[in-house]
């Protein structure tokens, strides 16, 4: 009988992360292998070694499963883990992704960002991690033509609006109804902190000028 041979190292640098849950438990083989329980959250890259196997995380402990294994019915996979994190404020889960690499500028069905719905839900420590990743965007817009500025503005998240401005978020990106944050703003300190956000960014004069024109015609 033929001897199973060790499958080769991790690859070193990941890719695009997937999330999976493990329906069932697996034992490793070999010492590049992970083992895993039923319940166990898997960090996948599509960056494997071979057509055999995969390169995964699974609570900060990397390796190799099979990849047979998940492309089977043993796993069921998460569709936008960290988006739902940041919607719901699950700080322990949004850390999490972020350790193991999954996107923060992915897109769900809305074309939203985690950082929109963190900010659309006003979860403070969500926006101010989120902010710390150094390539989260803050000024992609989603099938709507919202920015996550114009999500706590409408929301009336003033301390979310704040961090935004303050990490250069642009309070001059129109959605699709040609509307401003400070358009879409209830709440008059939202208001105030956008109207002083586009006072004090001369870059924008212009813009500003017109927002001012526009609002005195109304």
């Amino acid at each position: 009988m033929a001897t199973r041979s060790a499958p080769p190292p991790p690859a070193p640098k990941p890719g695009r992360v997937k999330v999976y849950r493990a329906l069932y438990d697996f034992q490793a083989r070999f010492d590049q292998e992970l083992s895993f329980s039923e319940g166990d959250l898997l960090y996948v890259s599509d960056q494997a070694p071979n057509k055999d196997w995969h390169t995964a995380s699974i609570g900060g402990k990397k390796g190799l499963v099979p990849a047979n294994y998940v492309v089977s019915e043993n796993v069921e996979e998460l569709p936008n883990p960290l988006h739902e994190a940041a919607r719901r404020g699950n700080m322990e889960m949004l850390k999490e992704c972020i350790r193991e690499q999954v996107s923060v500028n992915s897109l769900d069905k809305s074309g939203s960002t985690p950082i929109y719905w963190a900010a659309h839900g006003g979860h403070i420590e969500a926006v101010k991690h989120l902010l710390t990743v150094p390539n989260c965007s803050i000024v992609s817009q989603n099938k709507l033509g919202d920015t996550p500025l114009h999500a706590a503005s409408y929301k009336g998240h003033s301390e979310c609006v704040k961090m935004l401005l303050d990490a250069s978020a642009s309070p001059f990106i129109k959605n699709n109804d040609n509307k401003l944050p400070i358009d879409v703003a209830k709440d008059a300190d939202v208001a105030a902190l956008l109207d002083q956000a586009m006072k004090t960014n001369r870059i924008n004069e212009a813009e500003y000028a017109d927002y001012q024109s526009d609002s005195d015609a109304d």
